[in-house]
């Protein structure tokens, strides 16, 4: 990538940069700021050395040049000359138009309903372990899908760290650095019963709520208790599909949750059920009913409506139409992105045993490991 022409506008304070494929303007103190010599960059971890407080009050520039697939330029202020690449400076104009419709999806994002059943994105842990190139893609699949299985794992108590390794590190909660999913006596949480639990997101009272979970399966020949996940985005696309106004509400207004089923615990979050970036983007749903605690943020004249549109994304998610089901193995596990994917399990009867672990990571360590193999290709 290279520009032809480099004209300085506005009295020195943007350059144009023009080429066969290209218009962009860049303003003089976004250029400075960013600029990519050693006093202003590290040169072994690219992290900033300078603040603004470093910079000139005027950051106009002097003189702008094109040299083959470099872009030269100087600051008046203090005579500073900079040199950049053009590919950089293509990869991160931001003279474009951007794209600001509410409810759309991030980047990488593919919604998806019960029609994915037929093709779970799913790895085998030793291929996983050993291969980079079957890692990025089943990294890859997770980023893409919110959820994704793996096969292979030691059908024992521990295993599911096996899988936080190939990405991440282990969040402990309350809970425990894991924690048992079975039947038992008087349990603390819902989950420890064979009761069917409705498509949820987990522990959104926590502040910050955890946005990975890992699920493994030690033995299963309970009947039933078969899981489900549901597309979260795909639920709150159709929500604003179908009402727009009431989808609004629920990005508009925090709903509340709470936890205070452990001694000595008492965990309470206000955030918005749907969660969009100030440009719109679909950042996160927050949706598990055992876990709401009154609603008290939202005006009275906007109460009706709001439920109206609460029940409604309810009933979307639960639509057998939205939900991808199926039942563990011993040595399987399945990994979910917890601020996009809900995931459920049908009840199951005493007879035969059902055991799975689970854990929370975080999902900046997904992102970061996948980001690391895609340079790597």
């Amino acid at each position: 990538m290279h520009f032809e022409s480099a004209v300085l506008e506005d009295e020195g304070n943007v350059l144009r940069l023009k080429g066969a494929e290209c218009d962009l303007r860049f303003h003089g103190i976004w250029l400075r700021d960013n600029a990519q010599d050693a006093a202003t960059r590290d040169p072994g971890n690219g992290q900033r050395l300078i603040t603004l407080a470093d910079l000139p009050e005027d950051c106009a520039l002097a003189d702008a040049r094109i040299d083959s697939y470099k872009v030269h330029v100087t600051l008046a202020a203090d005579g500073k000359q900079v040199e950049f690449d053009a590919a950089w400076l293509v990869r991160h104009g931001y003279d474009i138009p951007h794209d600001r419709m509410i409810g759309r999806l991030p980047e990488h994002a593919e919604v998806w309903d019960s029609g994915l059943s037929g093709s779970l994105p799913t790895g085998a842990l030793i291929d996983l372990q050993s291969n980079r190139a079957a890692l990025r893609d089943w990294l890859f699949a997770l980023r893409r899908y919110g959820f994704a299985k793996v096969t292979g794992l030691r059908a024992e108590p521990g295993a599911l760290f096996d899988v936080v390794d190939l990405f991440g590190y282990v969040r402990e909660t309350n809970y425990g650095r894991h924690f048992e999913v079975r039947t038992e006596v008087n349990p603390v949480n819902l989950a420890y019963t064979g009761l069917g639990l409705q498509a949820h997101t987990d522990n959104p009272y926590r502040d910050p709520q955890p946005t990975v979970q890992v699920l493994a399966c030690l033995e299963n020949s309970a009947q039933g208790g078969e899981n489900m996940v549901v597309d979260g985005f795909a639920a709150a696309q159709r929500l604003c599909d179908e009402d727009a106004t009431g989808f609004a509400l629920l990005t508009q207004y925090c709903a509340r949750f709470s936890y205070t089923g452990s001694a000595g615990v008492a965990l309470h979050s206000r955030r918005p059920m749907i969660e969009l970036s100030p440009d719109g983007q679909l950042q996160a749903l927050r949706f598990n009913a055992r876990s709401a605690a009154p609603l008290v943020d939202v005006p009275f004249d906007k109460m009706a409506g709001y439920y109206a549109a609460y029940r409604r994304l309810s009933t979307i998610i639960d639509d057998p139409g939205m939900e991808v089901r199926f039942k563990l193995s011993p040595g399987e596990a399945f990994v979910v992105d917890n601020t996009r994917v809900l995931h459920a399990r049908k009840g199951y009867s005493g007879a035969g045993t059902r055991w799975l672990q689970g854990c929370y990571a975080d999902r900046d360590g997904i992102l970061s490991t996948l980001a690391a193999l895609e340079v790597e290709a």
